[in-house]
């Protein structure tokens, strides 16, 4: 009796006499994170040395370009004499056999700018034997020959290059013969027209030998793939679907001639299992259209409910030592077990507590249960760190009345001891995040090409409950060049 009336006095502040009590969990949210498609524009310098089409044109190039063996019947022409009443031829014309060769020096190619240069000096070294019978000399004489043009790439990625052909006697070939200036520039000129037009053949020839089209087609290939950008905590995949590659001109800068390509790419992010690689298309044609330089995609940072269960159950706990008073009742002796933390429905996380609870008033008034308590994550704009807002009860409890284990995790105590626990700072696991991103797209090889890329920014968005834990969005941008390097 004495025991039941103590119950009775309780019941209406209490509604506990040492039984199990609690309210209903919530229901749990699965299933793996979504990431945004996010279209990646990559407009890459693809630089060539341009040593390497100077070491094609010197090997098409041979080193004797021509020989000359020919009679000329007019060598010399006939001197005459005035008379004043007339002109009077005293030596008659006179034939001669001209012979020579004419050589190349080094191939050089340049200039600057859309405007491509290659140099070519030749030196000629021609004779005029039997003049009139008389013993002939030699002549030596030098001319720089250049090619001047630019370049273009037409649909099929082949680029070609339309030359304007000019050479300038540096020094013509002539000699003194019997009194005269014997020049052979005519006769030279007339071998040197063909090696003009071969030199503006072997040009775009050349320019083929970098082999644009099969290298752009063996990166485009490539480009279809996914990137592990982290292996663990958790697995994270980039896969890249490339759709279109423009073209934008080309510069000549020094000993580079560096192409600008445009990338137009589909980045998504998977976490957890590797997603299947896509089926790689054709190498489409050039597109004329060139945005902004740039990549852009995102992936995720990722907290487990597991790493803040025993978070919040050591902030109860701290809690319970310093002592817990409630309101209308006074101090409680408080035992904190087992925390389960997921995520609900609302973008809210669902608290699971068991707790043994004891009126400090009354040895008999005691609780024992689990309790489900609700709240909001959220974040500042730019912030890492995560807190938590509107802890509740995440259902009804299954008493009408206000019992012991209610009241306990109704007191705002122990709800700010909940949020404190479920607060985390995302920014040591951001940090880890990129040094994994750098190293995982930092600079890669594909065939002759080289891309090496660099994070110029990161921005992270909205936490988020999802099954797979607290999810925060990274959106991450840098640049990216390309270089052609062949093995």
């Amino acid at each position: 009796m004495p025991r039941l009336l103590i119950c009775l006095l309780l019941i209406i502040p209490l509604a506990a006499c040492n039984r199990q009590v609690g309210n209903a969990a919530p229901p749990r949210v699965t299933g793996a994170i979504t990431m945004p498609e996010q279209p990646s524009t990559i407009v890459v310098p693809v630089d060539a040395d341009l040593d390497q089409l100077e070491r094609g044109l010197e090997q098409r190039t041979p080193r004797q370009l021509w020989t000359i063996d020919r009679h000329l019947d007019t060598c010399v022409k006939a001197r005459r004499v005035n008379l004043g009443i007339a002109k009077v031829r005293v030596t008659p014309d006179l034939g001669c056999r001209v012979v020579g060769t004419v050589t190349r020096g080094p191939v050089y190619v340049g200039g600057s700018g859309d405007r491509l240069v290659v140099t070519l000096p030749i030196h000629a070294r021609i004779s005029a034997k039997d003049v009139g019978g008389v013993a002939g000399e030699t002549a030596t004489g030098s001319a720089i020959v250049r090619a001047t043009g630019r370049i273009s790439i037409y649909g099929d990625w082949q680029p070609t290059a339309k030359m304007q052909l000019s050479y300038d006697w540096t020094q013509p070939p002539g000699i003194h013969l019997l009194g005269q200036r014997i020049t052979f520039t005519d006769k030279a000129d007339e071998k040197l027209q063909p090696m003009l037009a071969k030199l503006e053949r072997d040009l775009p020839a050349e320019l083929s030998r970098l082999h644009l089209r099969s290298q752009l087609e063996q990166v485009w290939d490539q480009s279809f793939t996914t990137l592990q950008l982290s292996q663990r905590n958790p697995p994270v995949w980039m896969r890249v679907a490339p759709r279109r590659l423009g073209y934008g001109g080309y510069r000549i800068k020094g000993r580079e001639l560096r192409l600008t390509l445009r990338a137009d790419a589909l980045t998504q992010t998977f976490v957890g299992h590797r997603p299947p690689d896509l089926t790689p298309t054709a190498l489409p044609p050039p597109s004329s259209e060139l945005g902004t330089p740039g990549l852009r995609f995102f992936t995720p940072v990722l907290a487990d409910y597991a790493q803040l269960e025993p978070v919040v159950q050591r902030t109860l706990r701290k809690l319970a030592v310093r002592g817990i008073k409630l309101k209308g009742i006074g101090a409680v002796d408080a035992e904190f077990g087992r925390v389960t933390v997921y995520a609900t429905s609302d973008n809210r996380i669902a608290v699971g507590v068991h707790a043994k609870v004891k009126a400090r008033s009354s040895p008999i008034a005691s609780a024992e249960g689990e309790a489900w308590l609700a709240a909001q994550p959220y974040n500042q704009p730019e912030s890492q760190l995560v807190q938590v807002r509107n802890v509740e009860f995440a259902t009804k409890t299954n008493s009408q009345l206000v019992d012991l284990l209610a009241a306990l995790f109704a007191d705002p105590t122990v709800r700010a001891g909940i949020a404190d626990g479920l607060a985390h700072d995302f920014a040591p696991d951001y940090r880890k995040l990129l040094v994994k991103v750098e190293r995982a797209i930092g600079e890669r090889r594909e065939g002759d090409f080289v891309l090496r890329t660099r994070i110029t920014g990161v921005r992270n968005g909205r936490i988020t409950a999802t099954g797979a834990g607290l999810f925060m969005p990274v959106a991450v941008t840098g640049q990216a060049d390309i270089s052609y390097r062949p093995h």
